[in-house]
Parts: structure tokens; C-alpha cells; sequence
């Protein structure tokens, strides 16, 4: 029968390595992304989205200036504040990650990946960092502070990190625009290949940035967002 300390010593071979992000920001991670879409279900109705350069626009302006810039830099100040073992940064981390969100759906998106990523992650990648977020945070945690501490838990270099945690933002919404029709695989791929240097580019503003950095303004993602919580026909839930 294999037991938490088990599991730990295992676990520990790896630390430094970060190997774990392809599980954790992998579609197989139990976190249930392919279930939302960002409000680019709203977009694609509109026909604000309609083929590959207004994909790829669509994208870069949350990667540069929306949600995705927002998410990095939270999830960097919670790596950085599960490193040094600050327990009242968690908290306001945690609490500010939540006030941040635009919508209904909005929250209910981060805080549902966010809650299943950290039941997960407990239970099958434990950590002291870990247990120390839930020790100290009650309630529901959004996405990219769980990811931040579980990687502070196994000293994953932070650049590795918020490169890895914003490509699984952009394939996840590149999948969800397949889905939805405007964009083939092929088409899907040029897209992806083409944001990846301002993946690496937003990546280092977050690992450097303080939290009077943190700010929107992709405004039109954001009243998608609210459009789609009326939307007639949704296959998504956000």
C-alpha cells in the first residue's frame, strides 16, 4: 500500500526538475480547461473571431494586456510567496486573485480549475507548500495561485513555470476555437507557434513584476465574458 511519505520520497527525486508541469498543464490534469473558453464562444458568435489573424490577435491582446499578463504575475507572486513561507502574502494573494475577475463566469472558471488542480495536486503531488496554502487559505483558490505554490512545493524554477502555465492558456483556447469551428488543427498550430515568443516575453515581465503592476485592459474580452452568460446556445461554460 503506498502512503503519503511514499509518495513524498518519490516526489522528492524530482524537485528542481520541471518535468511536472507537463502533468499538471497537460489536458489529462483533472482540472476540467476544455470546459471553458474564455468568452471566445461570445467572440466566435459575434464574429469578432472568425478565422486565423483574428485568432491570433485575439490571443495576444490577453497575453499582452489582459487576463493572461494578470494571471502570470499572480501566480509569480505566489510562487514567490510560498518560497518564503509568507503566510499573510497568500492570503491577500488569494483573496486579490478573486476580486480580479470580471464575471460570473469568469471567477467560476479560475476558482473550478483552481479548486480540482489543488484536490489533485494534493492528493497525488503533496507538498509542504501545498499544505501550507491550505492551512492558511479557506475557501476557493483561483487557478494560478494553486499552480504557483504547487511549483514553489518542488522548486520548479519560476521562468519554467508561467512559460508552461501561459502556453496551456493559449492551446486551451486555440482548442477551444477549433471546437467551435472558425480555425482548423493545421491553422490551430500556426497560431500557437506564432504567440510563443510573447509567451517567453510576458513570462519575464510577470517573474519581475510587483503587484502595483497587475492590471486589465482587454475590455472586450472582458464584456464577452458578461455577453456570454446569456448567450442562446453555449457549449461552454465560460
Amino acid at each position: 500500500m503506498t502512503t503519503v511519505m511514499d509518495i513524498r520520497i518519490r516526489i522528492s527525486m524530482i524537485e528542481g526538475n520541471a518535468l511536472p508541469l507537463l502533468v499538471w498543464l497537460s489536458p489529462s490534469f483533472p482540472v476540467g480547461a476544455f470546459a471553458y473558453s474564455h468568452a471566445l464562444e461570445w467572440a466566435v458568435e459575434s464574429g469578432d473571431v472568425s478565422d486565423l489573424e483574428s485568432c491570433k490577435a485575439w490571443i495576444a491582446d490577453l497575453l499582452e494586456y489582459g487576463s493572461g499578463r494578470t494571471d502570470a504575475m499572480l501566480l509569480a507572486h505566489a510562487w514567490y510567496a510560498s518560497i518564503n513561507n509568507d503566510k499573510s502574502a497568500l492570503q491577500e494573494l488569494a483573496e486579490l486573485a478573486l476580486a480580479l475577475q470580471p464575471s460570473a463566469e469568469r471567477h467560476l472558471e479560475t476558482v473550478t480549475q483552481g479548486n480540482a488542480f489543488l484536490v489533485a495536486s494534493i492528493s497525488a503531488w503533496p507538498s509542504k507548500k501545498l499544505d501550507l496554502l491550505r492551512q492558511h487559505v479557506s475557501g476557493d483558490i483561483a487557478y494560478p495561485i494553486a499552480v504557483g505554490v504547487a511549483a514553489a512545493g518542488f522548486n520548479i524554477p519560476l521562468q519554467n513555470t508561467l512559460e508552461s502555465f501561459l502556453l496551456g492558456f493559449v492551446t486551451n483556447l486555440v482548442s477551444s476555437i477549433i471546437r467551435l469551428g472558425p480555425l482548423g488543427q493545421t491553422n490551430g498550430q500556426k497560431v500557437i507557434a506564432n504567440l510563443l515568443q510573447m509567451v517567453c516575453s510576458v513570462a519575464q515581465e510577470a517573474a519581475q513584476s510587483n503587484l502595483n503592476d497587475i492590471g486589465s485592459s482587454a475590455f472586450k474580452s472582458d464584456i464577452a465574458s458578461l455577453r456570454h452568460e446569456t448567450q442562446y446556445t453555449r457549449l461552454f461554460r465560460s
